[in-house]
């Protein structure tokens, strides 16, 4: 599964040559609702995100074992997550297999059905299968739309276009709470919030209906007339012969490499491990700095803090969500004039200072009870952490892991590394509220905020800028990176046998 089309190394001169040429985030409307209606998938996502910390206020009112039980809360919670896992691990395959549309498709029916189950749950145990199957398909989806989006996107507005799928994913987080706030005095509460998820799912499997494919992958399947009347819709006719001449060309190659490449080939080519240890560690490090915590729980973090009212609880939590969707519609600007590693680095930079924050309150308020500042204190906490973190680290590691891989290996290490970010984002769901009952909310927050001061390092060390680059500039970093400046001019799978211990003769 392969991204983009600049492969090779002329579009960026192009560019250079023509800046006129260069489009803007708004310029071309048949793009925009490509990547709105494929962003769709993170809607899904970010949905499923916000809604099961509502419902579990009210799931636990209805099932009383689940009242008792953290790890039962834990598993309703993070189900989802396992689901995920297993749909990212296979997302890859399905879009090569089938591409991209029929993947998104299937993503939608089981997201769906997923949606039903939960709502007609009669135990806690119906409603985790529900979750499992919602799960699948948000893992799916998390692979499929940065995929579409960015083999559609032109190079000087590729950020903002992936981004706009994490738009999509604060967004339904956000929608998930009004929805959440709605339904608080309705009958079966928890089961409507849970049901109407399907609605989205719906509606993005309609559109999709009327959508192309792909027209990589239509290259890759050698339907080139499919893909060019597509590329036609994007580019003006002058730009239009250079990308197809890069598409076509790139295209070739991949259809002789990609059978060759396999996961031990990730780990045994240097320049391909440094990539993956840079996209998998910044996936890995979007979950364990704690926002999924923020996001799953803030209800529940709003309660600790000393506001004991579900709807207040819910009231705040919106708020948070608010901010966390605006956050990420500045990232949608800043990603593409600021820089991806620049980005990273001052989001998490706040990120550290709301944790302790946080930590500070919560240990406040453990020791004075009654005194109502410390609450506030969290709630502002709250807010000051996704006002830094949605900016940055919200879209970084998805749109870095969309354009760092050399094209044979990216659905490869794409999927792989979106695989690593629901197994991060599992670890942390299923364990917030277990640590926190040990440790303490107070420590639990530090905790986080020592793993975000661990980030800084990771992305100062590992992560390049690739701002504006095409994919074949970003191909060369690697290279130097493994190699030195003296690498030569082969191909990735032609050094792939070679010893390791010397660049390349």
């Amino acid at each position: 599964m392969t991204i983009g089309f600049e492969s090779m190394p002329g579009s960026s001169g192009y560019l250079d040559l023509f800046p006129e040429r260069r489009m803007s985030y708004f310029s071309n409307p048949y793009v925009l609702g490509l990547t709105v209606i494929a962003g769709i998938g993170g809607l899904l996502f970010g949905y499923d995100t916000g809604v099961i910390s509502g419902a579990l206020l009210y799931i636990k009112d209805d099932f009383e074992v689940v009242n008792q039980s953290s790890f039962l809360q834990e598993t309703i919670v993070s189900m989802a997550l396992v689901g995920a896992m297993i749909g990212a691990a296979s997302g890859g395959w399905i879009n090569d297999a089938y591409g991209r549309k029929k993947a998104t498709l299937l993503a939608d029916v089981v997201f769906a059905s997923g949606s039903l189950v939960m709502a007609a749950a009669p135990n806690p145990y119906v409603l985790i299968l529900g979750r499992l199957l919602v799960g699948l398909g948000v893992g799916v989806a998390s692979v499929t739309a940065p995929v579409y989006i960015a083999e559609a996107a032109p190079s000087e507005v590729r950020g903002g276009l992936v981004s706009t799928n994490v738009l999509m994913i604060t967004g339904g987080q956000f929608l998930s709470y009004v929805v959440n706030l709605a339904f608080t005095e309705v009958p079966g509460t928890w089961r409507w919030m849970l049901g109407v998820a399907a609605v989205p799912a719906i509606i993005q499997f309609c559109l999709m209906l009327f959508m192309p494919e792909s027209p990589r992958w239509l290259f890759m399947q050698n339907e080139d007339t499919k893909a060019i009347a597509i590329l036609a819709r994007i580019y003006d006719i002058d730009r239009l012969e250079d990308e197809i001449e890069h598409l076509s060309a790139s295209s070739l190659e991949d259809r002789k490499e990609e059978n060759a490449v396999t996961y031990f080939d990730v780990f045994k080519t240097k320049e391909i491990r440094l990539a993956f240890l840079a996209g998998a560690g910044l996936q890995a490090f979007q979950q364990f700095t704690g926002i999924n915590t923020v996001m799953y729980y803030s209800p529940t973090i709003v309660q600790m803090a000393g506001f004991s009212s579900n709807q207040l609880a819910l009231l705040l939590s919106l708020v948070v969500a608010a901010m966390n969707a605006a956050g990420t519609i500045l990232g949608i600007y800043l990603i593409d004039h600021f820089g991806r590693k620049k980005l990273a680095l001052s989001s998490l930079s706040g990120v550290i200072v709301s944790l302790i924050i946080l930590s500070g309150a919560f240990y406040g308020q453990s020791a004075s009870p009654s005194n109502s500042l410390f609450g506030w204190l969290a709630v502002i906490g709250l807010a000051l952490y996704i006002a830094f973190f949605s900016p940055g680290m919200g879209p970084v590691p998805w749109t870095v892991n969309s354009e760092i891989y050399p094209s044979q290996y990216r659905g490869l290490c794409g999927g792989m590394s979106a695989t690593i970010n629901w197994i991060s984002n599992l670890i942390v769901a299923q364990s917030f509220l277990s640590i926190a009952e040990v440790a303490g909310a107070a420590t639990t927050f530090l905790i986080l905020a020592g793993i975000a001061v661990a980030a800084v390092v990771f992305v100062a060390a590992y992560v390049p800028e690739t701002k504006g680059l095409t994919f074949a500039e970003v191909e060369r970093i690697w290279k130097e990176r493994a190699w030195g400046s003296g690498y030569n001019s082969e191909s990735l799978l032609e050094r792939g046998d070679e010893d390791e211990s010397s660049p390349p003769s």
